[in-house]
């Protein structure tokens, strides 16, 4: 999951990040349009400056959690996601995202951040 994470959303490898993704992947989330077109048609209209970093990651028989920041997009702050996917036959299957706009030191109620040890900058 990480390298194809790492190949759509850093590298925008699309042509390899296809080995990655079934041809019948299934998108549940709320901001892409359906399929593994949807979701690269995504990537391909966010600017350049995209970036997907992951801080943990949890398996589970044919399912995996990362939780990872997307900064870059445009967006006044980056998102904070939980992605969870179900692989089958070694690809990303269908996914699944929950998304949270990562919040300042100034808004953070706990005063830790939500992502890594800092508040961004």
């Amino acid at each position: 999951m990480l390298k194809a994470f790492d190949t759509l959303f850093n590298k925008r490898d699309y042509a390899a990040a296809e080995r990655f993704w079934s041809d019948r992947y299934i998108q549940h989330s709320a901001h892409i349009a359906p399929g593994r077109d949807g979701l690269f048609d995504l990537v391909r209209s966010l600017p350049d400056t995209l970036r997907y970093e992951n801080q943990l990651i949890l398996a589970e028989s044919d399912h995996v959690i990362a939780h990872g920041r997307f900064s870059g997009s445009g967006r006044p702050a980056a998102w904070i996601a939980a992605d969870v996917v179900r692989f089958e036959n070694g690809k990303l299957a269908e996914h699944w995202d929950v998304l949270q706009d990562e919040a300042t030191a100034a808004e953070s109620q706990s005063g830790l951040p939500m992502f890594g040890d800092r508040f961004p900058a």
